[in-house]
């Protein structure tokens, strides 16, 4: 981010995958740093099969 604007539309997207993840994570019950490294170690938290609904 730069003076409050993003540099490229791919940065801006990243931000929010990621914060969306974070918000995910949250609204679980699940501490957010934990669910990055355990992210970042390969092993990704997923919604529960029975609270995904199409």
């Amino acid at each position: 981010m730069t003076s409050g604007s993003w540099r490229t539309l791919p940065g801006a997207r990243r931000f929010a995958r990621v914060r969306s993840y974070i918000s995910t994570v949250r609204k679980h019950g699940i501490n957010p740093l934990t669910a990055l490294r355990e992210l970042f170690a390969g092993r990704p938290w997923m919604l529960p099969a029975a609270s995904w609904k199409p």
